[in-house]
């Protein structure tokens, strides 16, 4: 039986809920703090700094590394050489979690409106997508450097509802962290929390989504198909 009802598209964060990237970010990362003669983190630490956009995820690598609030410049070149360096990461440093290209294809074939919205630099989700094989299957794209407030503000989710043209229980929004699902409900858009993903450490169930998965082959039938 459908747990979600007269959905007529769907909008998904990327990082952690379609594509494991955390080998990509952490190496980036570690190359550099470690070009700043800073200690690397390694990729267990990474993952409980994803979610919140790449600014945000730096400034936490170098409090870490500094054992203290970094100065603005040293959060500036710590950003400019993580950019310099996830440029040659991004996508070999990515794969998609299990079940993930069959389940976008078989929305996309029932004609499904599909959007990414990522806190994650726009810059760098296209190219991403295609080398994955899905960026086919989404009419929207809109990424950390498309709006004024990331999420978990909901101003993202507003922007494809009104490029879709839908009210907000038309919309469900299928995340991994509590930014995701902090978002979905200011907007008023039913969620879907997928276990496996970066979540600062924490179950996605604290979160309170609509629904909690653990495969994402399962939102299929969640969505009565």
């Amino acid at each position: 039986m459908a747990h979600f009802t007269d959905i007529r598209a769907l909008a998904f964060d990327l990082d952690g809920t379609l594509v494991d990237s955390a080998p990509g970010l952490a190496s980036a990362l570690d190359q550099a703090l470690q070009a700043m003669q800073l200690p690397a983190p390694g990729v267990g630490r990474v993952c409980t700094w994803i979610g919140n956009g790449a600014d945000i995820m730096v400034e936490r690598a170098l409090s870490w590394a500094l054992n203290r609030q970094p100065e603005a410049d040293q959060i500036r070149d710590a950003r400019a050489l993580f950019d310099k360096y996830y440029a040659d990461t991004v996508e070999s440093g990515s794969t998609l979690f299990p079940h993930v290209a069959t389940v976008l294809a078989a929305l996309a074939a029932r004609n499904i409106p599909l959007a990414v919205v990522t806190n994650k630099p726009t810059p760098f989700i296209a190219p991403l997508l295609r080398s994955l094989g899905i960026a086919q299957h989404f009419s929207l794209i809109i990424g950390g450097d498309d709006v004024v407030a990331k999420k978990p503000h909901p101003a993202p989710l507003f922007l494809v509802l009104g490029h879709f043209g839908l009210l907000p229980q038309q919309l469900l929004f299928v995340g991994d962290s509590r930014n995701d699902i902090l978002a979905a409900q200011a907007a008023g858009c039913p969620c879907v929390g997928m276990t496996f993903g970066y979540n600062y450490g924490e179950s996605i169930t604290t979160s309170n989504p609509g629904l909690a998965l653990d495969d994402f082959n399962d939102l299929l039938p969640a969505l009565g198909l």
